[in-house]
């Protein structure tokens, strides 16, 4: 085992936070408690007024850290980018969490494939409680994940943005995520990234990604659909490609309407 770790890439994780003290702990403990051997973890805090800062300082000894007004969830993953020495970079969001063992996955699938740029892994949807909810969106998810190809991804993003990992090179190649986009800077990034490589995929879960009321993905789904729309017509020229996006996109919102009769503020 010891010669595998001596093996295995740095990761650094990113997580940008404001006003998220009901959760960041548990962001930041299962970060810390993978037990990566080569891991740096930094967090980006807009200047919240909650105590997260409190919570943070707390974890002082084991995570770079810094709180300070930035002009968003963009702005704060690039000042990672832009610092973080990993060989793997990732990013988790302050109100989700990693599975036990995921970084291990990442690093050992990273150090046994040097092919392989970007990865990606099954996700979890969990509530306020950490209890598994809509099972069916990660199984509808996870079966396009299996038939991925760049034209797919062109209609739905079923990439799990805290599952996914890329080489540092990645960066150094197709720049920084887009400040001008507020909801879908991820799926912005991997439709950029899966025009120049093929994205790997780990059949293991690795992370949970928290959906809530009061959650950003919940609050802002009509606010995000015209986002998207704008950001997809700049990379799909294909009438058909678009016609299907916005068929997807329909059904989504269709979607979200009947859960808001389940899950009440």
């Amino acid at each position: 085992m010891v010669k595998s770790y001596k093996a295995l890439p740095k990761i650094s994780i990113i997580t940008p936070t404001l006003n998220q003290a009901k959760f960041i702990e548990r962001t930041i403990l299962s970060v810390l408690n993978q037990g990566y051997p080569d891991l740096e973890y930094l967090v980006f805090d807009g200047g919240s007024t909650d105590s997260t800062q409190e919570i943070l300082q707390r974890y002082s000894a084991k995570i770079k850290w810094w709180s300070e007004p930035d002009r968003g969830q963009s702005h704060a993953l690039n000042k990672g980018l832009q610092i973080c020495t990993g060989e793997i970079i990732g990013f988790i969001n302050s109100d989700d969490e990693y599975e036990p063992g995921a970084l291990l996955k990442v690093g050992q699938f990273f150090s046994s494939h040097p092919e392989a740029m970007w990865i990606t892994g099954k996700c979890r949807l969990i509530d306020e409680d950490d209890k598994e909810v809509f099972s069916f969106i990660s199984i509808y998810k996870h079966t396009l994940l299996r038939f991925h190809h760049p034209a797919l991804l062109a209609i739905v993003d079923y990439i799990p943005q805290p599952s996914t990992f890329w080489r540092r090179v990645i960066v150094e190649e197709i720049g920084l995520f887009d400040e001008s986009l507020r909801y879908v800077m991820d799926y912005d990034y991997w439709l950029r990234i899966s025009k120049r490589y093929r994205l790997y995929y780990i059949n293991e879960y690795l992370a949970r990604f928290r959906i809530y009321p009061s959650s950003k993905t919940w609050q802002s789904a009509v606010s995000q659909d015209k986002e998207e729309e704008k950001m997809v017509q700049r990379y799909v020229k294909s009438k058909f490609l678009l016609f299907m996006h916005r068929s997807h996109r329909f059904m989504n919102k269709l979607g979200y309407s009947l859960l808001e009769k389940f899950v009440q503020p």
